[in-house]
């Protein structure tokens, strides 16, 4: 989308603008959260204990390694086709995921959707970012993050009610209506990209990248589970992913359009609000898997209530997001918020460090609402950051890679949260049953744990079995707390650079009367 069209944009065109791209973010985030209540339902039906983070990290991981690609799609060839071909390839792994007989099918057609959703993130603030400049984008920045935030919630409960109500198979169902309406808003409100011109892709860069990423992921899940941390294939996948890394970095070095400019490395707001979104991504996406798993297999709720559990979590997010990006547009500086945002998140972690089996719900809320809380000030005040601080050329590029190292950083952490569940929950039973005196049933297997198998169980193994998965959600949180620190250290260097008062560094003069704020 040429800047002249963005600027140009009536208020009302630029309302059903903001609200397709809103859906469109909505959308993608929704389906990060979404199976989380679904996880024991869906491993209960298709089996596949050992796998079951990999249905989010599929996701995520997919994600990830397409959001470059996307965000330099978009500014060689306009927002719009790219924008459009999102929602398409979006709502085709939605309908494959919705037929799926297999773990495996699942996450393979989970990654499908993960593909689509990278350019929907990358794509609805990119767009945003042609239409508005960075002193008014706070506002806008402020709804993301509300709705962002309202996903990991929204997410959760939505799929909690329909595998309740429904089938599981409904959670991925539902996106095709919402992603319809979503495709025919875009089509009439964006407008097309100005004139075309030939650019060379970088495919030797997005090989490398994806096959580096999916190396240290594959490296971070299966490490300790399927195979011992120091044996061949582990350390295979190691040394792959970082050669791999060094062979992309290399690569970005001599591509003449490359998907991830060396040149924003040399920018000191991108690689701070990077370092700083892939931390609060590993501690956020890693420890948030679990909730509803702590809810629905150690409290024994369903998974409807489970979703409504989390709805502290969803009020502190909402209400940070639209506080700070208000703040931000009317003149507040923004460093101060990602510095306070990871200590309040960091004092959520832990706090939910210290749950146990029982708890009080009213505790369980208050310790969610400081941890929405502190990720609401940091999430999208980075992307703020980042967008103002690089040349308008570079916008999809440098929102595409704010949101890379976001995503990969909450690919590494529910991998390796996930790693250390399935390690830490086979040692707390042993232990538990051994402290109770009890012999280990029948056929007992971890990997069939659901909530309808654990009602099964006689109340004495159902009461050991309960405490050894809090002990081992717990462990998880603690070890959330360290990444935490790190994400408070890190937002300390973050620079302050006053927020442009229009699209381009140079033009801060051009009156924006044509583009009116929401509030």
């Amino acid at each position: 989308m040429s800047s002249d069209l963005a600027l140009a944009m009536p208020k009302r065109e630029l309302y059903w603008v903001f609200g397709a791209l809103m859906l469109g973010m909505l959308l993608a985030a929704l389906d990060s959260t979404i199976v989380s209540t679904a996880l024991p339902t869906i491993v209960g039906d298709l089996h596949g204990e050992n796998h079951l983070s990999w249905v989010v990290v599929a996701y995520l991981l997919a994600t990830t390694v397409s959001t470059p690609l996307w965000g330099k799609l978009g500014d060689l060839h306009g927002r719009k086709i790219y924008f459009q071909a999102a929602i398409v390839i979006f709502l085709i792994g939605s309908m494959l995921c919705g037929i799926a007989h297999s773990m495996l099918a699942l996450i393979l057609f989970r990654a499908v959707q993960g593909l689509g959703g990278g350019g929907l993130m990358v794509g609805s603030q990119a767009v945003i970012a042609d239409i508005v400049p960075p002193r008014d984008r706070g506002r806008y920045a402020g709804f993301f993050g509300a709705v962002f935030g309202a996903a990991t919630v929204i997410g959760p409960l939505l799929g909690g009610f329909i595998v309740e109500y429904w089938s599981w198979r409904w959670i991925f169902f539902v996106n095709v209506p919402f992603g319809i309406i979503a495709l025919l808003v875009t089509a009439a409100a964006l407008p097309s990209a100005g004139v075309r011109v030939q650019h060379v892709i970088d495919y030797k860069g997005i090989l490398t990248l994806t096959i580096a990423a999916s190396a240290l992921i594959l490296f971070t899940s299966l490490g300790g589970t399927d195979f011992a941390w120091l044996s061949p294939k582990s350390i295979a996948l190691l040394v792959g992913g970082l050669l791999f890394t060094a062979a992309f970095v290399a690569i970005e070095r001599r591509s003449s359009e490359p998907i991830l400019a060396p040149r924003l490395f040399a920018n000191r707001v991108f690689t701070s609000a990077s370092a700083i979104g892939f931390v609060v991504g590993f501690a956020m996406f890693g420890a948030m898997t679990f909730l509803p798993l702590y809810f629905q297999d150690v409290r024994g709720t369903s998974p409807t209530n489970s979703g409504l559990r989390l709805l502290p979590m969803m009020v502190g997010l909402f209400a940070a997001s639209i506080i700070t990006g208000q703040l931000v547009s009317r003149g507040k500086k923004y460093r101060p918020f990602p510095i306070l945002g990871t200590a309040v998140m960091t004092i959520g972690l832990a706090l939910l460090g210290t749950i146990t089996d029982s708890s009080s719900l009213l505790v369980m809320g208050f310790f969610m609402f400081i941890l929405g809380a502190g990720i609401g000030l940091v999430m999208q005040i980075l992307v703020t950051a980042v967008q103002n601080a690089v040349d308008h050329e570079d916008v999809g590029a440098a929102t595409a890679g704010a949101n890379f190292f976001r995503s990969i950083g909450g690919s590494f952490g529910t991998a390796m949260f996930g790693a250390l569940f399935a390690n830490e929950i086979p040692r707390k039973l042993a232990q538990n049953f051994k402290a109770s005196n009890l012999p280990v049933p029948k056929n007992f297997s971890v990997s069939k744990l659901t909530p309808n198998t654990l009602k099964a169980l006689p109340p004495n193994v159902l009461h050991v079995v309960v405490r050894s998965l809090a002990q081992s959600i717990e462990v998880i949180y603690r070890w959330a707390v360290p990444v935490g620190v790190l994400a408070v250290i890190l937002s300390l260097t973050l620079p302050e650079i006053k927020l442009r008062e229009s699209l381009h560094p140079i033009a801060d003069e051009i009156p924006m009367s044509n583009v009116d704020p929401l509030l």
